[in-house]
């Protein structure tokens, strides 16, 4: 998938938006579900901070039968791809669609060598082992693989070029972040990605904020975003005039 393919599927040639939704149960995951969807946002992640995955399935059903249409993307925290695709070919066998995952960590070495190009990810191999497993069981969905993530293994900034060439061969969107959740990116890191990355689409994961997303707006293809836009002081919840802001300053440092 290459930026331009991924800026179309959203309809509209700017950062698309992800609220991440840290979920309770059903009627919260619901009602902040509305707020993104009324904000106008390309789609959610919803993610289980809170309990473990298999107690997650029944709040992702309930919301795929509330917004059928929606672009829903889930985060099982701590469970690379390898374990999350077959559960999701499973949800979509109930006919309880995907679209996305997004892991915390897409298991890229920078010291391993390959890049996953015409060597078939020697050197990546649990990269390519996820991959495979993703093909095998047939869950086609967009893949946010989680690259220099928050709370992952340090990956030091001489190694981020690396990385980022590495990954964009393991899955349809690069995804990186700052070094832990509500905190910015560096920067720097961010112009690395970016021009590493070359054409496959790139995402950040952090401490994006009404107040800092149009200096990275032009570097990247997607936010995912939560506390930068929940209501104060509250993990669960959206701010709708936060979201609100966060769209208009997109729209002012985004130059697509």
């Amino acid at each position: 998938m290459t930026r331009s393919e991924f800026r179309k599927r959203f309809s509209a040639n700017r950062v698309a938006v992800f609220p991440v939704i840290h979920v309770l149960d059903n009627e919260q995951a619901e009602h902040n579900t509305h707020i993104a969807v009324d904000g106008g946002c390309a789609g959610v992640f919803l993610i289980n901070h809170d309990f473990a995955y298999p107690h997650f399935l029944p709040i992702i059903k309930h919301v795929r039968k509330a917004f059928p249409d929606l672009w829903l993307g889930v985060n099982f925290l701590a469970v690379t791809g390898k374990d999350a695709f077959p559960v999701l070919a499973e949800l979509e066998a109930e006919n309880i669609r995907v679209d996305g995952y997004w892991a915390d960590d897409a298991r890229i070495d920078e010291s391993g060598g390959g890049d996953g190009g015409d060597s078939g990810g020697d050197g990546q191999f649990e990269a390519s082992e996820i991959l495979d497993v993703k093909k095998a069981c047939g869950w086609d969905g967009m893949y946010f693989g989680g690259t220099a993530f928050k709370k992952q293994r340090d990956v030091k900034p001489d190694d981020y070029k690396t990385s980022a060439t590495i990954a964009r061969n393991f899955m349809d969107v690069v995804t990186t972040s700052g070094i832990a959740t509500g905190h910015s990116a560096d920067l720097g890191k961010i112009e690395i990605f970016r021009q590493a990355c070359g054409e496959t689409p790139l995402a950040l994961a952090s401490g994006i904020t009404p107040d800092n997303i149009a200096q990275y707006a032009p570097l990247v293809d997607a936010v995912l975003v939560a506390t930068g836009i929940n209501v104060k002081d509250d993990f669960y919840n959206i701010d709708p005039v936060r979201l609100a802001q966060l769209n208009v300053q997109i729209n002012l440092g985004d130059p697509t």
